[in-house]
């Protein structure tokens, strides 16, 4: 397995230290605090481990505080309830004595139903464009050092953008883009740990779509964005290690805040997760 990605699954293997308490690893991607992602993948993973025979359908988290990557994450699990079809469980995530994040997740067992979804928007297939990382090597004089450090950091995704377009020019466009992503190597064959890596590559890309109507680069000095809360719905089976076509629009910006949602599709065109998210997006004058 490649190394970075053998050590995202590393930091997503979490040590048990009660029946309903984990602890984890934090990385430094790059940003001032612990990435949401990692967050939200190591609470499903937490959670997960409390499940027999069912697997995570939907998840409702809220960060609250930032995370330290220099300091390991508790996770405590409570297992709200296990019913006939479906098990709900809460996690809290805690360091340094106070809670950084919260999340609720629903747990189903395997049913036949209904099935109908929307189209997968048609794009060009990932083999005919650039991947981010060689885009970032061209990243004008101007770009902060640390935001330069964040955007050239190696990954254990790669990500491919539908429209290549220099994304720090901050020109006006709709609020709309696609990107297609994988894991850069072979992961095992184990359902739950590909939804949890999907809910950690799905905090990457999100927010920043609600910036692009109003012309703000992500990297403007007088720009301050977080993550308030996630959202994210597991339709069907999915693999991070094959394409995935991540269609991301914000419909709406208001009151200092952006909320935008996104459709994860597999690459013969299955929609296989939803997700949404509302940030904080605050312009100091």
């Amino acid at each position: 397995m490649n190394r970075l990605l053998e050590d995202l699954v590393k930091v997503m293997t979490l040590e048990r230290l009660e029946m309903n308490l984990f602890r984890g690893e934090s990385r430094d991607i790059g940003s001032p605090q612990v990435f949401g992602g990692q967050v939200l993948g190591q609470a499903l993973m937490a959670a997960t481990a409390t499940v027999e025979n069912r697997i995570v359908h939907s998840l409702h988290a809220y960060f609250l505080r930032r995370g330290d990557f220099n300091s390991p994450i508790v996770y405590e699990v409570d297992r709200a309830r296990d019913g006939n079809h479906f098990s709900t469980r809460r996690i809290v995530a805690i360091q340094h004595g106070e809670q950084i994040f919260n999340m609720s997740a629903s747990f189903q067992t395997a049913e036949n139903g209904l099935e109908h979804q929307t189209e997968m928007p048609k794009v060009p297939p990932p083999d005919k464009l650039p991947d981010l990382e060689s885009l970032s090597r061209d990243l004008p004089p101007g770009v902060p050092s640390n935001v330069r450090r964040m955007l050239q950091q190696k990954r254990p995704f790669e990500f491919r953008p539908v429209d290549p377009a220099n994304f720090l020019r901050g020109g006006k466009s709709p609020p709309r883009k696609s990107i297609w992503l994988k894991a850069v190597a072979a992961l095992p064959d184990d359902e739950a740990l590909h939804r949890c890596l999907l809910a950690y590559v799905s905090d990457f890309n999100l927010l920043d779509t609600a910036l692009m109507p109003h012309g703000i680069s992500l990297t403007a000095a007088n720009l301050v964005i977080a993550s308030i809360d996630h959202a994210m719905w597991f339709h069907r089976s999915v693999r991070v290690d094959d394409w995935l076509l991540y269609a991301i629009d914000s419909p709406s910006a208001s009151g200092a805040r952006g909320f935008s949602r996104g459709s994860v599709f597999a690459l013969d065109g299955r929609l296989v997760a939803s997700t949404a998210q509302e940030g904080m997006l605050r312009v100091i004058s």
